[in-house]
């Protein structure tokens, strides 16, 4: 107990066990002096205060225990309670600290323990660098360094040549080489087992779209369409369109085309003369054919300016067979 200069007698409560009695009377007279603000320590959270002593908490805000409404302070202890946090904000994890890409318990950050620490949280984005191959952070970069997420999917190769933009990629049924189209004029072969280039053949054209379908290849290019059979070798080239070719698609055992200048030409494949032969053209589009669909016994086509200028996709009912 303390007697004040008005004789009147304070008896202060402890603040837990201690061995020294004259220490802990002056604990609790520099408590009376500087009392604790009712707010959980913001840097004690971010694992970097060093205040000694706070007046803040360092854990819980301490309420009222059953043994006589005596008051215990959970000042500069770590909270390892569990149930509800009854709306405070409370450090669960002593390993946390707020430093950006890092790992808790690693390179000496401060608060870290001596293992165990949680991995980097990922954001569902590609690291931009690593596609560069310019990523200093490695494992510890917030940004996903993968194409794909999950355990399904995992990259195999990466399949390198073309010296432009890729425009289509078609595997015909039945065979073990993958058909590449680019922005470069070339379409290259590629083997299925190896990830090795086995060909390049030279357009001399920009390839709009490639697109396979059964032992058959179809490359969109300017003023035609080229159609290679992959199982007998056979090579055609398809007449008509006006412009670049940027939309192939097969259904109902016709070849539609979309062409820059708006039109979609079809085709329809002669077994007997083993070629194929011009079938209709439907005209509606003012500007170019950027995608081809068919479904429901429908034909869907896209132009290009609705893509562009409205965000919304025109369908129409173009042709039913």
């Amino acid at each position: 107990m303390d007697i004040g200069s008005t004789g009147n007698k304070r008896v202060f409560q402890r603040l837990g066990p201690a061995n020294n009695k004259f220490q802990n009377q002056q604990q609790t007279h520099q408590h009376q002096q500087q009392p604790q603000k009712q707010n959980v320590c913001y840097h004690w959270l971010a694992g970097r205060c060093t205040r000694s002593p706070c007046p803040f908490f360092h854990g819980e805000i301490p309420g009222s225990s059953s043994n006589g409404g005596a008051t215990t302070s959970s000042k500069r202890q770590y909270s390892s309670r569990g149930g509800s946090d009854e709306g405070f904000l409370i450090r669960k994890n002593p390993n946390f600290n707020n430093t950006w890409g890092k790992v808790a318990g690693s390179n000496g950050i401060r608060g870290g323990g001596g293992g165990g620490g949680s991995a980097v949280r990922k954001m569902e984005k590609v690291c931009n660098y690593w596609i560069q191959g310019t990523c200093s952070f490695g494992e510890r970069c917030k940004f996903l360094h993968a194409w794909s997420v999950g355990d399904n999917f995992s990259l195999l190769t990466t399949l390198e040549g073309h010296q432009k933009g890729v425009t289509g990629i078609a595997l015909p049924s039945g065979s073990d080489k993958l058909y590449t189209g680019g922005k470069d004029g070339s379409v290259r072969l590629w083997d299925c087992q190896s990830g090795q280039c086995t060909g390049v053949v030279n357009l001399g054209a920009e390839v709009g779209c490639v697109i396979s379908e059964g032992p058959w290849v179809f490359v969109g290019l300017m003023n035609m369409v080229k159609a290679w059979n992959s199982q007998t070798g056979i090579d055609l080239s398809l007449s008509g369109p006006v412009g670049q070719v940027y939309a192939l698609v097969v259904g109902n055992d016709l070849l539609f085309a979309g062409t820059q200048d708006g039109a979609i030409l079809a085709w329809k494949f002669n077994v007997a003369t083993n070629c194929f032969e011009p079938a209709a053209s439907l005209k509606g589009h003012t500007l170019a054919v950027v995608t081809l669909v068919v479904g429901a016994n429908r034909l869907y086509s896209v132009r290009w300016t609705v893509l562009l200028e409205f965000g919304a996709l025109k369908h129409c009912n173009a042709c039913s067979h």
